[in-house]
């Protein structure tokens, strides 16, 4: 976890990513603890950027 909501996101093939919590799972309290499993989206205009959408 890092300052503003933000997460280091280790991707299965290796790289990190900076991802913050998307707005719906947000609303719903769903929280993400360190070791979580998660689905993230990336962004198309900067790869090393992108969302959290769910937990695995």
């Amino acid at each position: 976890m890092l300052p503003s909501a933000l997460y280091r996101v280790r991707l299965d093939d290796g790289p990190f990513v900076t991802a913050h919590i998307a707005d719906r799972m947000d609303r719903n309290f769903i929280r993400v603890l360190v070791g979580d499993r998660v689905r993230v989206e990336l962004s198309p205009f900067d790869l090393g950027r992108g969302r959290i959408v769910g937990k695995l």
